[in-house]
């Protein structure tokens, strides 16, 4: 079911729950934020079949939707990451059997950017719906080091919008965080997630690293997949 969480056509998530009685709820959350670029040729679809396995294992799945680069969409930094935050807390509004007590964010590629960030601004206390752990798949969490067309475009021409929005530069994010990257990946180097991972440990966080020696960038959109099943054991903690 979609729910818009503000006035713009790409202000929306859909939220799909677990076909089980809603009194045998509530259900923890899956915030899931699809990558693509942060381009608006790239939705929501791309994380729809996660989605639908997060909710046949007892997860209530908001697969978002968010402003991205493009001049109908109208994203980009910071309005992408604004979006992602609005959504995130649109949580609480909801009237749905939703346990926010147990709510985690999974993002793939730019979406693992967005997830990562989103997670260090909703870490502590006092906010509106608080995210307990955080899943970078294929994460770009050096928006520096992945420098391109695409992250500037993203970013625009304000060199301090990087240390603003880059995961790496928000350290320690506060909370339990899973990398799960393939070495063979074309797009996104694994070895942005071993250094992510060594700042982060040194910073004091809790960061599981997963690297698959075979695997390429898009394998974790397959629930399929060996890379999908060590996201889904690791979660098990803020599960059903």
């Amino acid at each position: 079911m979609r729910h818009a969480y503000g006035s713009h056509r790409d202000q929306y998530a859909e939220l799909t729950l677990p076909a089980i009685p809603a009194e045998e709820g509530p259900f923890p959350v899956a915030v899931l934020v699809h990558g693509g670029g942060w381009s608006a040729g790239y939705d929501w679809t791309l994380m729809a079949r996660l989605a639908q396995d997060l909710a046949a294992r007892g997860w209530a799945a908001w697969n978002l939707e968010f402003r991205r680069v493009g001049p109908a969409s109208g994203g980009g930094w910071p309005h992408t990451g604004a979006d992602v935050l609005a959504g995130i807390d649109a949580l609480a509004a909801l009237d749905a059997p939703l346990d926010l007590a147990r709510v985690v964010v999974i993002g793939h590629s730019s979406g693992g950017q967005l997830a990562l960030w989103a997670a260090s601004q909703r870490s502590g206390e006092g906010v509106p719906v608080r995210v307990r752990a955080v899943v970078g798949q294929a994460p770009v969490s050096d928006l520096e080091a992945h420098h391109s067309g695409v992250v500037a475009a993203f970013i625009g021409a304000d060199p301090a919008a990087y240390a603003e929005a880059s995961p790496l530069r928000r350290l320690p994010l506060g909370l339990p965080q899973l990398l799960v990257h393939g070495e063979a990946d074309p797009v996104v180097p694994a070895a942005m997630s071993r250094a992510y991972t060594e700042r982060a440990r040194a910073a004091g966080d809790h960061v599981t690293l997963v690297l698959r020696s075979a695997d390429g960038h898009n394998v974790h959109l397959d629930p399929g997949s060996v890379a999908w099943a060590a996201v889904v054991q690791w979660l098990e903690p803020w599960g059903p």
